[in-house]
């Protein structure tokens, strides 16, 4: 960890000029330059496959197999309430999630393996990517030909996580986080004045006996033993107090766990929409928009993370957790067909105030989890090419 200590000191600058120039997704401009700047400085291969995406490629002395590391690096849209003396100088604009931290430690863990690349029996891959919180940049970084050239035989992730201490090192075997689909609902019926209800097709009763009925997807149709989220976050219909709308429009999500359970509950979702909207005389029409895949830990990989990470950290730092998030992340791309795994670094601090969850104003990540960070992506990849 010596190596991961020193580099920290480094990261920690890069991490604090991150923080304090946030850039939302598709738009990290300055952030990417910056990353470019200094992977170039350790002698590293650079491209820049899609947008705002940095990738770059350590080749080993010898050759080997490729592993590769990735960091996302877009803020949140998020007014700053902290005091840091680096804090966000961007109205509006904050590195809530950690990104700044995932960054920085990325590059770090580049020093680090950059210093011992005669060592190397192989390659490491680093991917620097865009826009993780919205429409997913991992997707089009990987049509862009990331994993290509040479291509990647496995891949790693890490997030901060303000429930854990600082130091500490968290893994999931398995499925992880949850898949996400958006739906749009839209029910067409017949509209009439409001004292004359039987003359028309109220779409709000209709919409109202929907919401009640795919609540039961989860507590009456979905095993105890597996997890899902179906959620109504809009409802609208009508403009006026006495008229009965002729159309309404439900919008939502849904999360769940694995494929099957999300093609299972996709198919529940519509037929009870249809079933419903066609018993009281309307129309539906159900578009489901799929976001992302979900997160499934290979166990080999995370038995490899796990066995560096304690070597690294000590045993009495790794925590296992039993219970999947039903929260999203796009690296589940990554490792849909290529082994991987995904890991939490603690951050939380409550000295520093550091006990706000991410995507909070208020959100700080103690950045002396950062040698951690810097120290067990390196040993990983020292791991994973030997």
């Amino acid at each position: 960890m010596k190596d991961a200590q020193e580099a920290a000191v480094q990261a920690i600058e890069l991490r604090r000029q991150i923080h304090r120039h946030p850039e939302t997704g598709n738009h990290e401009e300055k952030t990417s330059a910056l990353v470019e700047e200094t992977l170039r400085a350790l002698g590293l291969e650079v491209s820049r496959p899609m947008g705002t995406s940095v990738v770059a490629t350590l080749r080993g002395a010898q050759e080997g197999k490729t592993v590769a590391f990735r960091a996302d690096m877009d803020a949140l849209p998020v007014q700053e309430e902290t005091d840091l003396p680096f804090k966000s100088e961007v109205p509006g604009v904050m590195h809530a999630c950690g990104h700044d931290i995932h960054t920085a430690g990325l590059l770090g863990a580049a020093m680090v393996l950059a210093k011992h690349r005669d060592e190397l029996k192989g390659n490491v891959k680093f991917f620097f990517q865009p826009d993780e919180e919205d429409s997913g940049g991992a997707q089009r970084m990987i049509q862009a030909g990331c994993m290509e050239n040479p291509r990647v035989d496995a891949v790693f992730g890490a997030h901060v996580d303000p429930d854990l201490p600082t130091g500490h090192v968290g893994f999931k075997y398995g499925k992880s986080y949850a898949a996400s689909d958006m739906f749009i609902v839209t029910i067409r019926g017949k509209g009439c004045h409001g004292a004359s209800p039987h003359d028309g097709i109220d779409v709000i009763a209709i919409g109202a006996q929907v919401i009640t009925a795919i609540q039961q997807i989860v507590s009456r149709r979905t095993s105890p033993t597996e997890s899902a989220v179906v959620t109504v976050g809009a409802f609208n219909a009508g403009t006026a107090g006495n008229v009965i709308a002729q159309e309404a429009t439900l919008r939502g999500i849904l999360r769940t766990l694995g494929p099957e359970m999300r093609m299972k509950t996709r198919r529940m979702f519509t037929d009870t929409v249809e079933g419903i909207c066609s018993a009281m005389g309307a129309q539906a029409e159900v578009k489901i928009i799929e976001s992302y895949p979900g997160v499934v830990n290979w166990d080999d990989m995370v038995d490899l993370a796990k066995n560096v990470a304690e070597d690294a950290v000590g045993r009495d730092r790794i925590h296992i957790f039993d219970q999947p998030t039903m929260g999203t992340e796009d690296f589940g791309y990554f490792i849909k067909d290529v082994p991987g795994a995904y890991y939490k670094i603690g951050v939380g601090n409550p000295d520093i105030g550091a006990v706000h969850p991410i995507h909070s104003p208020h959100f700080v990540a103690d950045e002396a989890a950062l040698p951690t960070l810097i120290g067990v992506h390196a040993a990983i990849a020292a791991a994973y090419l030997q």
